[in-house]
């Protein structure tokens, strides 16, 4: 009849079809006892962000209650995205230790007063796969990560385990934050946000590798991790895509005035902003999903249920708010400036959206005909070279440098610009004359010394000519066509073929010097791909001297760390000579820029957060009420908006100075950003910026940087050359977890990472090792083992001394050895040497556990052996600790194995208020500062044991002993090495295949230690005064292996002469290709080397 719903701080009551809320929001539940869609009806007059997620909490807490569902929940709020829509998208989701309900949600209404909003709901079982997993067990199978690495991810999503406090419960009040979690310091990652409809490329799988590592790392040390997904709405490749569909439909976008310019038959292909930015949102809403889905795919334990999209409402907010703040601060300013200009886009792009290529092009020598004082030409000219001839037209001086002595009499006269008093230009007039200057920026060697100068379309020409208080020309149209300052015979024609006309013309006028081939830096769009066209524009700009001088002192004080610490003097450098950020573009999609416009004025203007607020800051100012106001055209870069991605996507400016545990007092600042260091100015710079500016803190404590991923050469990876490697087809392969450890592995920090399949497949056949490993511990180690010693088994914490000191050395030894790399790598992650501890973990399971530990627990196991009893037991629980320890080690490089794997060891129950009973929820098998047991003097002690045992392998294979026999053997030790080789005799006998009833371990002096050592027999010297004797009887039969190395010696010596007389033969040493000689000469030396092994062999022999 009633149901009593805690959330937050509000305490809400259903009774019937009616709730309220702390008075300032009410709602209408319909169908909450029966059938689903509900319909919530928000009757608020006005209700907040806040408020209206709380309603739908309501709603959702009431259909889950009374669907039986909800025991334990967590959530988090669903969002609101659209302009001029609401669209809610995302899930809420409430979990218990069972089951599980999952809610989506769009509405049916744009008005958020009053509007109907559809929530439907799917629920499913939480331990469904787990239940699967554990039945199906290992018995019969392979490592086949397809078969489960879905499964695996699905499971983890839908039980919540990706939230902050999915490892610690919710600390009762609500809230859904552990008490400790929210006490301690909480680690939090921004993710660098992909393209919204951008799909899957090495450089996104090299982020999601190293950030899974530290969030599942941190997750597991008991922190509260955040790592925020999301997408950037990447404001010209979107819009490039749907120019592109448009462009299919013979349709293109058009202004108002365009369309209302149009004909009657022009205007149905031709489409409005309004219309324009609907399309994308359609577009936006159909491809968006893909690179989410892609991320997952390679396991990112992201909190997808607070993922967010730059263009979301809230943020959308935040980048209007950032603006106007930056704005009233004097730091944001409309000018005029050069900037790149993208004629196929028709907008300003960033530095970071040019790409200089090499090309072969030409450099054209003319003449600069010299003026007299009446402005008419003379005999006289200077020599001039340029790669752009079509820019002589915004010719305002020749520049040469003051110490050229071929120059220095022109310095202060006036020179002719060619084809400017051409009769088809402009009616006979004279020809438009400009200064020779002196610089010392003009390079004598290049060219003819002398420097044709273009403020208006050159970058390098723009400084010199504010310099020289130049006039700045503009000869072009925004779709790089040459203007009416060219002249008629010009107007009109696109760059490239006035380049051809002008040439044609001055050739025609005796101008022309000659034409050279020359390689040069061409800039072009990564985008359009066209050659990108420097022009002066009225653009906005941001200050950035000041915030740039914060961002480097940041780093200088040590509030912000970057690694690797060499990018600290580029760093420097680029802020200490920092020019202004221009972050106006002539798109339609994206954020629409906070600046209404008085009337038809372009001059005067009114910056607000939004219209009604610029009508009041207008009113305010003396206009009328009614003035119109229209707004700036422009959006913003995309990068200001991701500037703003470390604090706004946790709730500024909403919640900013409110008291609390909200989102933006808990995780922010953030902990560390990592990201490519090809992008440390062009975002991670920026967001340093406005992070200080805005928040008054630095938005990260340490920058991470990683290099960039290249094919198996060192080259960069392009589709051209055919060397580029799919993410994804590799991951259908191999395996996203081979795929990541290979990426994070074997390489230093923020060095570039060379990738091919060879170690992608090396890295597979680990995993498959693991994966067998794991099949001998629960299909051979824990076979027919009683319930009672199966929980006993589960590791719920270090070992501690007193049962260490109980075992055997062998367990001493592979424990200390594994406590040795939980420190060492839980030391490297914490300083971020992430490719050095997985690399470890890597050597210790292979090169300890699996080729030593697991076959020393076969003579413990297996009666066969000696095995049974007590040391059976011990043998188990070791086995099933180090590998417990070692996947916990090992899960955040490869999540997907550990985690399926994990599922068929012993394991401890499940905590009170976890997700789930996920091995990326366990502890870390280092919490804090716990000191785990070693033993020192048993890791020498074995290590002394191992030597012995591949002495003695190596000394079966020299003499070449049938892989099945085993020989006889006496170890000649010193006092307590004796005893411990003696006490792991069958080990030795084992893993040596000795003869158990002819070997021996004596004492050092002993008579039978003179015994062996006068017996016929190979000798060994191990370390600490071991030796071991083998009895050359009992090794190989003398006269059989006699004969069989005097074959081989024969053969050899033959193989020899064959070779050497072709090394002698002139002609083939002169004739053939040096390689195939090295090949022979490399070939002769290792035959002689094997001649000389077979040699030796005989003489011990004899």
């Amino acid at each position: 009849d009633a149901l009593t719903l805690d959330i937050g701080i509000i305490h809400h009551r259903v009774a019937g079809r009616s709730t309220k809320a702390d008075r300032r929001q009410s709602a209408t539940i319909r169908n909450i006892p029966g059938s689903l869609p509900i319909s919530v009806s928000t009757t608020s007059p006005s209700p907040s962000m806040t408020s209206f997620h709380r309603t739908l909490f309501l709603v959702l807490h009431a259909s889950c209650r009374l669907m039986s569902l909800s025991r334990a929940f967590r959530t988090t709020p669903l969002r609101i995205v659209g302009r001029r829509t609401l669209r809610l998208v995302g899930e809420s989701t409430y979990s218990t230790t069972r089951r599980s309900a999952r809610f989506s949600a769009t509405t049916t209404s744009s008005d958020p007063d009053g509007a109907v909003y559809r929530i439907k709901t799917a629920s499913y079982e939480n331990t469904h796969y787990d239940a699967r997993n554990l039945e199906r067990g290992l018995a019969g199978t392979s490592y086949d990560p397809a078969s489960f690495e879905k499964d695996v991810y699905e499971w983890w999503e839908k039980a919540g385990c990706f939230d902050p406090d999915a490892k610690s419960g919710t600390d009762g009040d609500g809230h859904g934050h552990d008490k400790q979690a929210t006490r301690g310091e909480p680690y939090v990652l921004p993710m660098p946000p992909p393209n919204v409809t951008g799909r899957l490329h090495m450089g996104h799988a090299i982020f999601v590798a190293l950030q899974d590592v530290l969030a599942r790392f941190h997750r597991m040390r008991g922190k509260a991790v955040l790592w925020t997904p999301g997408t950037d709405h990447a404001g010209i490749a979107t819009q490039l895509q749907v120019e592109k569909i448009l462009q299919s439909q013979g349709k293109r976008r058009a202004t108002d005035a365009e369309i209302d310019a149009a004909s009657e038959a022009e205007k149905p292909n031709l489409v409005s902003r309004t219309d324009f930015l609907t399309r994308t949102w359609q577009y936006k809403e159909e491809q968006g999903g893909a690179i989410t889905s892609q991320l997952r795919s390679l396991g990112a334990s992201a909190d997808w249920t607070r993922e967010r999209f730059t263009m979301d409402p809230a943020l959308t907010v935040g980048v209007s708010e950032a603006f106007v703040r930056l704005y009233e601060r004097g730091l944001v300013y409309r000018g005029t400036y050069m900037v790149n200009w993208s004629p196929g886009l028709m907008t300003a792009v960033s530095d970071l959206e040019v790409e200089y290529t090499e090309e072969e092009g030409k450099l054209y020598y003319f003449k600069y005909v010299l003026a007299n004082d009446q402005g008419d030409p003379t005999d006289e000219y200077l020599p001039v070279a340029t790669t752009r001839p079509e820019t002589i037209f915004g010719d305002m001086a020749v520049c040469v440098n003051p110490n050229d002595e071929r120059y220095r009499h022109f310095v202060g006269k006036q020179v002719l610009v060619p084809m400017s008093s051409s009769p088809e230009n402009d009616d006979n007039r004279k020809a438009r004359s400009v200064p020779v200057i002196a610089d010392e920026y003009v390079d004598v060697e290049f060219g003819t010394g002398a420097l044709k100068i273009t403020p208006g379309h050159d970058p390098n020409d723009y400084e010199l000519g504010k310099k020289f208080g130049l006039e700045i020309r503009n000869i072009m149209n925004k779709d790089a066509t040459m203007n009416s300052d060219c002249g008629e015979r010009y107007s009109g024609l696109d760059r490239f073929e006035a380049r051809e006309r002008l040439w044609n013309d001055m050739e025609d006028a005796g101008l022309v010097i000659k034409v050279e081939p020359h390689t040069q830096r061409v800039p072009r769009s990564q985008r359009g791909g066209e050659i990108i066209e420097p022009l002066v524009s009225k653009q906005w700009f941001v200050k950035t001297q000041r915030m740039g001088a914060k961002a480097l002192d940041a780093v200088k004080n040590g509030e912000i760390q970057i690694l690797p610490a060499r990018f600290e003097k580029v760093w420097y450098s680029w802020l200490t000579d920092i020019r202004d950020w221009c972050i106006s573009r002539q798109l339609w999609w994206g954020h629409r820029i906070p600046v209404w416009y008085i009337g038809d004025s372009d001059e005067q203007f009114i910056v607000a957060r939004n219209e009604k607020e610029a009508r009041s800051k207008a009113v305010e100012a003396g206009h009328p009420s009614d003035v119109p106001l229209r707004q700036e055209d422009d959006v913003l870069d995309t990068w200001f908006s991701s500037g703003l991605w470390p604090f706004a996507t946790v709730g500024w400016p909403q919640d900013e100075g409110k008291d609390g545990n909200t989102d933006l007092n808990r995780f922010y600042p953030g902990t560390c950003l990592e990201t490519g260091y090809d992008i440390l100015f062009f975002w991670v710079a920026r967001m340093v910026m406005l992070g200080i500016e805005l928040t008054g803190i630095s938005p990260f404590k340490v920058i991470y940087l990683h290099g960039l991923v290249r094919a198996a050469d060192g080259s960069k990876m392009s589709k051209t050359k055919g060397n580029v490697i799919d993410p994804l087809d590799t991951v259908a392969e191999y395996g996203a977890d081979s795929l990541r450890y290979s990426l994070v592995t074997g390489v230093t920090p923020g060095q570039d990472i060379p990738l091919n399949m060879d170690k992608i497949a090396a890295n597979k056949n680990f995993a498959n090792k693991l994966w067998n490993c794991c099949k001998f511990v629960t299909d051979n180690a824990l076979k027919d083992v009683d319930e009672k010693e199966l929980h006993s088994l589960a590791v719920t914490g270090p070992m501690s001394k007193e049962e260490f000191d109980s075992l055997a050395l062998p367990e001493r030894y592979i424990i200390s050895k594994c406590h040795d790399l939980v420190d060492s790598v839980t030391n490297d992650i914490e300083k971020y040497q992430l490719g050095a501890a997985g690399s470890k973990i890597y050597e210790f399971l292979w090169d300890q556990y699996a080729d030593w530990y697991i076959e020393i627990s076969k003579t413990r196991l297996y009666e066969g052996f000696g095995g049974g009893g007590d040391d059976a037991k011990s043998a188990r629980r070791v086995l099933v600790y180090i590998l417990d320890t070692s996947m916990r080690l090992l899960h955040p490089y490869m999540p997907y194995v550990t985690e399926q794997l994990w599922h068929h060891l012993p394991r401890p129950p499940i905590k009170e208020g976890m997700a789930a009973n996920a091995l990326m929820l366990a502890d870390w098998p280092k919490m804090g500062d716990v000191s785990l047991v070693k033993d020192s003097q048993a890791v020498a002690t074995f290590e002394c044991f191992q030597a012995l045992t591949r002495s003695i392998r190596n000394a079966r294979a020299e003499y070449n002993v049938e892989q099945g026999k085993k020989i006889s053997a006496t170890i000649v030790a010193p006092g307590k090495l004796r005893e411990a080789i003696a006490a792991e005799i069958k080990s030795l006998v084992m893993l040596a295949k000795l003869n158990p009833d002819d070997v021996a371990v004596v004492e050092t002096g002993s008579e039978e230690a003179r015994a062996a050592a006068a017996e016929e027999s190979a000798q060994l010297v191990i370390q600490d005064g071991v030796e071991a004797y083998l009895p050359l009887a009992g090794l190989v039969d003398v006269e059989k292996e006699t004969q069989r190395l005097k074959k081989q010696s024969e053969k050899l010596a033959k193989e020899i002469e064959k070779l050497a007389k072709r090394l002698e033969s002139k002609g083939f040493v002169d004739k053939a290709k040096p390689e195939v000689v090295e090949k022979a000469r490399a070939e002769l030396k290792e035959l002689e080397d094997q001649a000389s092994k077979v040699e030796a062999s005989l003489a011990t022999l004899s």
